[in-house]
């Protein structure tokens, strides 16, 4: 908590993010006893990621605790000693997407070997895609690509500048409707990364609050679809030529909410394979310790 005991959350406009604004808007936070604010960026601004790649969150934009993918959370907070992890999870039942162009040769994954790949890198994303082609391909076959936003990769897919794409919906329904061929999925994980010191009271009030907002999101889907297509339909703001051709309302129709879940909290023994997995592949400093990295049990 912060001086004022406002609790500072940083936001990812992102579908597997929606209850975490459901539960600000609802007033579910405040029923809580806590007075939470979200941190946001004006997608407009954002050309790459939302996510600062080298300052620090807990520290540069004195925040309290953000939402990042869990191999990410892991780097973020040992090489930038960005906070301690707190919490993990799937968060929703979301994958990931690898798209292509229909006319390509690619039918699979294993036609990805030695393929550009376009991927928001420094978000987490470039991680769960290699684990996911790694049961396809050999480590030297597999080539990412920084391209950012969804919109961004998107265009260079249309574009021919690279061959496929990973994708997350309501994007990827984007992707269908523009006529691009989906060819695999893959799950997305996330943590939730802490600043040292959090107060371990009011961080289980902030996720009692945030499982009621899953209660209600999954018990009536429909009657939130507004706020879950609110990214994509910003994006038609910021990347209008992507939208030229497409049928929002049937984007709209044709989406489903997805059921969603409560992130868990963690100790060290959920993540230290995934630690080693990227020292392994050289992802992470090989001195890395998983004691550093995860908050104490509370």
């Amino acid at each position: 908590m912060t001086d004022n005991d406002t609790l500072r959350v940083f936001h990812l406009p992102f579908s597997f993010m929606l209850p975490q604004r459901v539960a600000a808007e609802r007033g579910y936070f405040a029923e809580h006893g806590l007075d939470v604010e979200l941190i946001e960026r004006d997608r407009r601004r954002v050309d790459w990621k939302y996510v600062p790649g080298d300052g620090t969150l807990t520290g540069d934009q004195d925040v309290d605790l953000y939402p990042v993918c869990k191999w990410e959370s892991l780097r973020r907070t040992w090489s930038l000693e960005d906070g301690r992890i707190v919490a993990h999870g799937a968060f929703a039942d979301l994958p990931y997407t690898f798209h292509t162009r229909p006319e390509t040769d690619i039918d699979g994954p294993a036609d990805l070997a030695n393929v550009p790949i376009a991927v928001n890198r420094r978000t987490g994303q470039e991680y769960t895609a290699i684990r996911a082609l790694e049961e396809h391909l050999e480590s030297d076959e597999i080539e990412l690509e920084h391209h950012g936003m969804p919109t961004n990769r998107l265009r260079a897919l249309r574009d021919g500048t690279v061959e496929a794409v990973t994708l997350l919906d309501p994007h990827s329904a984007l992707a269908d409707r523009l006529g691009l061929q989906r060819i695999f999925e893959f799950e997305n994980h996330v943590g939730i990364v802490g600043t040292d010191g959090l107060d371990g009271a009011a961080f289980d009030a902030f996720m009692d609050a945030y499982g009621r907002a899953v209660e209600e999101i999954n018990e009536e889907p429909s009657a939130f679809r507004q706020q879950y297509l609110e990214m994509l339909e910003k994006d038609c703001e910021v990347a209008p030529d992507l939208f030229e051709d497409v049928d929002v309302l049937a984007i709209r129709d044709s989406v489903t909410v997805p059921e969603y879940e409560v992130p868990e909290p963690v100790d060290s023994g959920d993540l230290e394979g995934h630690l080693d997995w990227m020292k392994e592949r050289e992802l992470i400093d090989e001195d890395a310790e998983i004691d550093t990295i995860v908050a104490p049990v509370r």
